[in-house]
């Protein structure tokens, strides 16, 4: 969270206009000398939050290492949509790699400007859960191990879209998948499944770890920019909202993110060698059911008869998150 806090004008939304704001704290999306990393003509749905969060991640990067910088991109939705070839939408220098070994590229990468007595261009590897959390698990717990001068950014949409929407371990308790169908007597995936990356990371001891929405642009960008001000391996974990895969609207990408930090399902925070130094407080705290019901990968809690007790269950998770981290202004 920026240290500086941004006074928000419209009342009943989290918006401000940039012009009421000094040039120093406009976001780096109010510049127009942005890089625009990943531009025009890509592939991506619409509202997809990919997207979204690898344009603010990359041209925040672009700007805390003054142009100097090598991306190294996981298969995955990102990759595909972003460079069918022979095209591509990236601006920016630009590796993609095996849908597992991103961190290892990436790992390779940093040793070989080293080796060159390079020291001012920065890398950034790249990937969606399912090569993060699932396949490339090992290459990052290896990155984490041996502290390589990364940063790594996850984009969460909690399943594995690009290939049809198949459970990922990243996907979330009861939602419905291609593979974790909403039938039985605990439709939908089910829980105590999966793993919990940032909090992985954190238990590493690195000396970055942060977690982060598209719905807070300039919260994100400031966690993009603290990072670069650490050596050494760096996590930075960005909830993504996809309409295709959770059934939402397009234009509800931004609103649904916002609501998963709001319920307390995705905790915001930030930590430094293994400490967590800061949290982002919920402002207006929802009960799981506003987050949960415009989801369609949830529509069978909601049938005849509801699942209350599934929703319970969620909100728990929820509740336990708010103490566990201090969301709420109380605590």
């Amino acid at each position: 969270m920026p240290a500086k806090t941004v006074k928000f004008y419209q009342t009943g939304s989290f918006a401000v206009g940039n012009r009421l704001l000094p040039v120093i704290d406009r976001a780096v999306q109010a510049d127009p000398g942005r890089a625009n990393s990943l531009t025009c003509g890509h592939r991506a749905c619409q509202g997809c939050g990919e997207a979204l969060g690898a344009r603010y991640v990359l041209d925040a990067a672009m700007r805390s290492t003054k142009g100097r910088m090598i991306a190294v991109n996981a298969t995955g939705c990102l990759e595909v949509f972003s460079t069918p070839y022979p095209e591509t939408s990236w601006r920016v220098p630009w590796l993609h790699s095996l849908f597992g070994n991103a961190p290892a590229v990436a790992t390779g990468v940093a040793a070989a400007l080293k080796a060159r007595g390079i020291d001012d261009v920065r890398v950034v590897a790249q990937g969606g859960d399912g090569g993060t959390v699932d396949i490339g698990f090992a290459c990052l717990s290896g990155m984490f191990e041996r502290n390589d001068d990364v940063l790594y950014v996850c984009y969460d949409n909690q399943a594995y879209m690009n290939t049809g929407v198949q459970r990922s371990g990243a996907t979330p308790p009861a939602a419905r998948t291609a593979t974790t169908q909403a039938v039985g007597p605990e439709p939908g995936n089910e829980f105590g499944r999966g793993k919990n990356v940032p909090m992985i990371a954190l238990a590493h001891e690195i000396p970055y770890v942060a977690t982060a929405t598209v719905a807070d642009l300039r919260d994100l960008e400031y966690k993009v920019t603290r990072a670069f001000e650490f050596r050494g391996a760096r996590y930075l974990h960005v909830l993504v909202p996809c309409p295709l895969g959770w059934g939402t609207s397009a234009g509800d990408t931004i609103r649904i993110a916002r609501l998963a930090k709001e319920s307390g399902l995705f905790p915001v925070f930030e930590a430094d060698h293994g400490e967590i130094v800061d949290v982002s407080r919920i402002r207006r705290r929802v009960l799981v059911e506003d987050y949960l019901r415009p989801q369609k990968r949830y529509a069978h809690l909601f049938g005849e008869p509801p699942r209350t007790d599934v929703v319970a269950r969620i909100q728990a998770m929820a509740d336990r998150n708010i103490r566990r981290f201090g969301l709420t202004e109380e605590q």
